[in-house]
């Protein structure tokens, strides 16, 4: 399975309190018609820290079957303590995911070397190939180089979700294995990290537009790097929009606005600001989304 390109964090809608299946397979089939290159169900965008267990399994079993092998799916697996991370690897093998990304724990703030096991302990127990993701910015724990370069040499572990660090994420690409991927988690620096080698991104704000988001890539890769850094910019409102409030409150209020899904979140998330939210109908409708 080559995972290269856009890969949408997806939203995870809701209906009265329950997953929306319907909402979820209709906004799977447009990413997939619209060029998306891959899909992740249960990020941070995808509220995963408000599903139960059961919920997990079904929304990434509802993925795969949507996805039917036509792009990847890598299941958002993350969690702070190492045995529940590795129940959810083991229920997204079992769901026929193609992967699990997982978030460096939270809360717990483990050292480099406590990192360095917990991937270590996945990686080694469910054959399924392991995506790390870098994001200090919401677990208060950053991840070197270093130790994502040695966990780099182990086998299932299959490359990186990096943000914020630019100087990082050269250090990696200039050391990484040939078959270590490198991912953009960051949408206003997408073709920042192209530019530098990386092989894609896992994206939020191709939630809303993934045509455009996979054309940026598709132009780079072509070797247009002049018109994927123009297009990209044009993205600029939006990508600041998104992100105007925590991830996903914009995106999905933005999805519902577009008719893709309700506007209901799982508590502690809610609604957005009614300032906020006029801003992003604003915001929007430049764009002609709505």
């Amino acid at each position: 399975m080559l995972f290269h390109g856009v890969m949408t964090a997806l939203v995870t809608p809701f209906q009265n309190g329950a997953f929306d299946e319907k909402s979820y397979r209709n906004l799977i089939e447009w990413q997939i018609q619209s060029g998306i290159h891959g899909l992740i169900p249960l990020g941070t965008t995808g509220e995963s820290p408000c599903v139960s267990y059961e919920e997990h399994f079904r929304i990434v079993s509802v993925c795969v079957d949507q996805a039917k092998g036509r792009v990847p799916v890598i299941a958002g697996a993350g969690s702070n303590s190492t045995q529940n991370a590795l129940k959810l690897t083991e229920q997204a093998k079992k769901a026929g995911a193609d992967a699990a990304l997982h978030v460096t724990p939270y809360y717990n703030k483990p050292t480099q070397e406590g990192l360095f096991l917990h991937y270590k302990t996945i990686a080694e127990s469910v054959d399924l190939p392991v995506f790390l993701y870098n994001v200090p910015s919401r677990t208060s724990v950053t991840m070197t180089a270093e130790t994502t370069l040695r966990l780099a040499q182990i086998k299932n572990i299959a490359g990186t979700k990096e943000t914020a660090d630019m100087a990082r994420i050269e250090a990696i690409l200039k050391e990484r294995p040939k078959c270590f991927l490198v991912l953009s988690g960051d949408d206003p620096m997408n073709t920042d990290v192209y530019d530098r080698g990386g092989n894609g991104a896992i994206s939020v704000v191709s939630n809303v537009i993934p045509e455009t988001a996979s054309k940026i890539w598709n132009l780079h890769q072509k070797g247009d790097r002049a018109n994927a850094a123009d297009l990209q910019e044009t993205l600029k409102e939006l990508h600041q929009i998104l992100f105007i409030e925590t991830n996903p409150i914009p995106v999905k209020t933005a999805l519902h606005l577009m008719g893709k899904c309700t506007e209901e979140f799982r508590l502690p998330l809610c609604k957005m600001g009614d300032k906020n939210r006029e801003e992003l109908k604003r915001i929007l409708k430049n764009y002609k989304l709505i």
